[in-house]
């Protein structure tokens, strides 16, 4: 079959597509219209950018650019009738223009570029109901997170230089920033679903995303509640040991994103190291279900500020140094495992990271790292509990004492396992 005949069928299967999901959409609208564009207007302009590709190349180039020009000029002269000032009219334009580009598309055998547009196009166009509810349950916090993130990620992340400076030549800008939108991605990832499912799911699952978020905020937040309700202290301490649990597989995901292998030796100590905190759950969870006891839900803020990030950044760039400096000294041992205490009492996921990313620092004794992470987990639970004894009610105070004193010594266990096997 010819060429052209094959980008003729896939431009006018793709035109349809998109076309079928805005002519459901126009007809299932309250107030729909007597006119709108459909699957045959859809399927036309696919069909008009594929054929205007075609004569554009072989006969006259600047067939393309008139076709696009006559399309828009369609819809400003429509734009100035009274009955066709409608608010979808803006989206029809873009899709209209997207289609017949689409179709051009599809004519110079960019097949996957031209399937991800009309994807993208269906999903926008099907979508129109849900993305206007979303908006409008919008608070000023979320577009405060939303703004910080980008400018973490698209802002500062580009105009940060990848080069080494300093001592060691530890600090590199572009793989500082990184670390931080990495850690910042996950956290307003949390906040995100909590903000999009809390009304919906139980305390468990609220606390699961905001393990996710921060451990930390979140155990903040649950010991506060249960000295003010007392009476669902067993929940609160549920939601407490729920979050501190997610703490480990939440770094090892983003140990694995920078050293896999780093990653897959510390599965064994995470995992004994989180069986207290699920057995807790499932005792826990089974005890409440049978209470039919019935918890609000926490209000979680906005787990990422600009503050937070160069905080964050400064953290790691100190801690990087420092294992840069670990590494170029005789005694890495005693100097490295100090080091991952004193930093997990602040923050686990700089000190895994840096760990994870200078790797080579430890290469003469490869357990070294993941003993190092494993001693960071410890003085992390350490704070954990510590701030649930020191906030929370007398019931949670004693259970979330006992997860955390077994997860702490499965925490030692697996240390000294780990310092056997690489001996």
């Amino acid at each position: 079959m010819h060429p052209l005949m094959i980008a003729l069928i896939a431009s006018a299967g793709l035109g349809a597509l998109i076309g079928l999901i805005r002519q459901w959409h126009e007809q299932t609208e309250q107030n729909a219209r007597g006119e709108y564009a459909g699957v045959r207007t859809f399927t036309c302009w696919s069909l008009l950018g594929c054929i205007a590709a075609f004569v554009s190349d072989e006969y006259a180039p600047g067939v393309l650019p008139v076709v696009l020009v006559l399309v828009g000029a369609h819809f400003v002269i429509g734009r100035t009738q009274p009955a066709n000032r409608d608010p979808g009219g803006s989206t029809t334009f873009a899709a209209a223009m997207l289609t017949v580009l689409a179709g051009s598309l599809l004519y110079w055998r960019q097949h996957q570029e031209a399937v991800l547009l009309g994807g993208l196009l269906v999903v926008l166009l099907g979508l129109k109901r849900p993305i206007h509810a979303w908006t409008h349950a919008f608070t000023p916090t979320d577009i405060r997170a939303t703004l910080q993130f980008v400018a973490v990620s698209g802002i500062v992340l580009p105009l940060a230089p990848n080069e080494a400076y300093g001592p060691f030549e530890a600090f590199n800008p572009r793989s500082i920033w990184m670390m931080v939108v990495l850690i910042s991605g996950i956290g307003f990832l949390g906040y995100i679903l909590m903000r999009l499912l809390s009304a919906r799911v139980g305390i468990v699952l609220t606390s699961l995303l905001g393990g996710l978020a921060s451990s930390t905020a979140t155990t903040l937040e649950f010991s506060r509640r249960s000295r003010d309700d007392p009476a669902h202290s067993e929940a609160y301490a549920l939601a407490v040991v729920v979050a501190c649990t997610v703490m480990l597989p939440r770094v090892a995901v983003a140990v694995a994103l920078v050293n896999r292998p780093l990653a897959t030796q510390l599965l064994l100590p995470f995992a004994g190291m989180a069986l207290p905190g699920l057995a807790f759950v499932a005792w826990a969870a089974w005890r409440q279900h049978r209470r039919q006891h019935r918890t609000d839900q926490p209000a979680v803020g906005n787990p990422l500020s600009l503050m937070t990030a160069v905080k964050f950044a400064a953290l790691y760039a100190g801690i990087t140094f420092l294992v840069k400096a670990a590494g170029h000294s005789n005694h890495l041992e005693a100097s490295l495992l100090p080091l991952a205490f004193v930093s997990g009492l602040t923050e686990l996921d700089a000190i895994s990271l840096a760990v994870a990313k200078n790797g080579n620092a430890g290469a003469e004794t490869p357990s070294l790292a993941v003993q190092a992470i494993i001693v960071a987990a410890i003085s992390n639970s350490l704070v954990k509990g510590g701030i649930a004894a020191f906030l929370g009610s007398r019931a949670l105070r004693w259970q979330v004492a006992v997860v955390m004193s077994l997860v702490i010594a499965a925490g030692i266990g697996a240390f000294f396992l780990v310092g056997s096997d690489g001996a």
